[in-house]
């Protein structure tokens, strides 16, 4: 991967974002995607090879580790954080896009054209509801996650041994997942982490919203005393 483009890339999301939504970003990237790549990749390595079962019936264990596992932890994290950042380039992509109609603007109509946006970045118009969307779609995008997580694995736990009695699996058949307390202590780090960047996002719209009534508040009293 190249880091400069991505620091780049981080750099221009902290721009353009509020103090909450520089928060919210360093909570993704140092407490969530920084725990995915160097820790939590490795715990869940081995869950499909080190999944035993008390039998040697062909296809059982197979078919008891797909049943308990539909789909891994570390696949389910991936698809979360991809979706979860996407709102935040949206953001960037609105700014270049006025930045590239202002200097379309200049080379057209010269120097003296009238500045549609005097402040690309400034978060009026269209972005200031591409922000508010993005804010929105990111927290339901961690809530619906915690969901099928809560669905998938009750609690957000895993116990330590499982019963299956699927076929072909002749009766009942213990399994074991292993290093489930490893595995349950980053399961519910990375579920506190999220609540807390829904609470961030949260924070934020509200934020946005609130200075959003107070300035229409100060204007409609400026045209009054006028």
């Amino acid at each position: 991967m190249n880091w400069g483009v991505f620091e780049g890339l981080l750099s221009g999301v902290n721009k353009y974002s509020t103090a909450f939504g520089r928060i919210w970003l360093s909570v993704v990237f140092i407490f969530r995607l920084l725990v995915y790549l160097v820790a939590a990749e490795r715990v869940w390595s081995d869950d499909h090879k080190d999944f035993d079962c008390n039998t040697r019936q062909p296809g059982c264990t197979n078919v008891c580790f797909d049943h308990f596992f539909p789909v891994s932890h570390i696949r389910l994290w991936a698809l979360q954080l991809i979706l979860v950042t996407c709102p935040s380039l949206l953001v960037i992509m609105h700014v270049a896009y006025r930045e590239a109609r202002e200097q379309r603007l200049r080379e057209t109509k010269g120097d003296g054209y009238r500045c549609i946006y005097p402040n690309p970045g400034k978060k009026r118009g269209g972005l200031w509801w591409t922000y508010l969307l993005s804010l929105i779609f990111k927290a339901g995008v961690d809530v619906i996650f915690l969901y099928i997580f809560f669905r998938f694995y009750r609690n957000y736990t895993l116990p330590r041994v499982v019963k299956c009695q699927l076929p072909p699996c002749p009766n009942v058949v213990d399994c074991f997942i292993s290093r489930p307390t490893e595995k349950n202590i980053f399961t519910l780090f990375m579920v506190v982490t999220t609540c807390i960047c829904v609470l961030l996002n949260l924070i934020e719209a509200t934020y946005l919203i609130g200075k959003r009534c107070h300035e229409c508040q100060r204007a409609r009293g400026g045209d009054s005393r006028r």
